[in-house]
């Protein structure tokens, strides 16, 4: 590379790894990955996200820095073909390395020398032209020499993520996310903190630094991330930027001149003092009211290794969004009863209106039915079962 390319060869910059392509045992190309451009006009209008959040997410964006071709080697299509499967191993390669994937890949071609016919036909975009600047030691200056911006995105909607307030918890390394969050509201009208302001606050007003409403609607976005511990919930909120700790309402300090958010501790005596089934149930009517899903199922589940002394399994009763797989509400089954206790306890709180509730045959009851179509002015649909062929269809509403 240091003897064939025309920008010789040192090092790449940042975090970078290098490739070697072999045809039948025999070199026949260089490929070298390394950091992404800090600054790059067509790629940061085309991703149309905030400087912040570029900062912070331009680890996800590495830059096809080297790429050559050796001396001898003319075969027909081997650049776009050597880098095509170059580019759909890197992001499992880069995340073996250093921890997380890569969600697009970008170079600059210099079109006095390269018309750059081998990324487009690899399926790379052109997206304009820089403005000939350089930077070298962190101090840029002006060269004059402008180059073609190209980018490949890995991920479909890979702009749309990376600008997004909130990235999918599985590029964090977190657990599988359980609600997008950017697409649920939080700071508006009618968002999660409206909701959260109907808990009871219990504290003593002595020694209070954060809300209690900032407090949950941190615990409950990490936990619809995919934390599932207390200490995954405390780390996530510790990455919180100051733009999101703002919508959610979190402390400012004065002293520090910067948002602040709930440490784990915090977070952790928080959530053991609130009514779970009363969070549970805020949740779930805040999602509801985010959702155009008009389908609600309901199922029950026993949950594997829960046996308690007397042996007997925790068995829970849910609804949720049929389509969107979101829970919208959950209640324990008492252990002296069963799911058919239960369906109204579960029901009651959550807004039905116009919408369509299934279960399974278990609930094909005359009293489930009147309590939707009557009380909640909703819709059901219910399996039919032999027991019901001698019931009269008028009994059901």
């Amino acid at each position: 590379m240091a003897k064939h390319h025309y920008l010789g060869f040192r090092c790449l910059s940042g975090r970078s790894l290098k490739y070697t392509a072999l045809l039948n045992g025999r070199w026949v190309a260089l490929i070298g990955w390394g950091a992404a451009a800090l600054k790059c006009s067509p790629r940061d209008r085309w991703i149309n996200w905030l400087q912040e959040r570029k900062y912070e997410r331009l680890q996800y964006i590495t830059n096809n820095q080297r790429f050559h071709i050796l001396p001898g080697v003319s075969i027909k299509n081997l650049a776009s073909r050597a880098l095509a499967l170059n580019v759909k191993r890197l992001s499992a390669d880069w995340e073996t390395i250093y921890g997380h994937p890569i969600i697009m890949v970008e170079t600059f071609v210099d079109h006095s020398r390269f018309k750059g016919t081998c990324y487009r036909a690899a399926g790379w975009v052109p997206l304009g032209m820089t403005t000939g600047y350089g930077r070298t030691g962190g101090i840029y200056y002006y060269h004059g020499q402008t180059k073609t911006v190209l980018v490949k995105p890995l991920l479909k909607k890979a702009a749309t993520i990376l600008s997004a307030p909130f990235l999918p918890s599985e590029l964090t390394g977190g657990e599988r996310a359980m609600v997008d969050l950017n697409t649920v509201s939080i700071e508006s009208k009618g968002g999660l903190p409206d909701y959260l302001a109907l808990l009871k606050d219990s504290r003593k007003k002595h020694g209070i630094r954060h809300s209690q409403i900032s407090i949950m609607a941190v615990a409950i976005c990490a936990l619809l991330s995919g934390a599932r511990c207390f200490i995954s919930i405390g780390e996530w909120a510790a990455c919180l930027n100051q733009e999101m700790l703002k919508r959610l309402g979190c402390r400012y300090n004065e002293r520090l001149e910067k948002f602040v958010p709930p440490s784990e501790k915090t977070l952790r005596l928080t959530l053991k003092r609130v009514d779970g089934d009363e969070v549970d149930d805020l949740i779930g009517q805040w999602l509801l009211s985010q959702s155009q899903d008009r389908a609600v199922a309901v199922d029950g589940k026993t949950l594997r290794g829960s046996s308690v002394a007397d042996g007997k399994p925790v068995h829970l009763v849910s609804a949720f969004l049929k389509h969107e797989k979101i829970v919208i509400g959950q209640r324990q089954v008492d252990k002296k009863s069963n799911e058919i206790t239960a369906f109204k306890p579960l029901l009651e709180p959550i807004d039905l209106k116009g919408r369509v509730v299934t279960a399974d045959a278990m609930h094909t009851q005359v009293e489930h039915a009147r309590f939707i179509v009557e009380d909640k002015k909703a819709d059901y649909v219910f399996p039919g079962t032999d027991e019901l062929k001698n019931v009269p269809s008028k009994l059901f509403p």
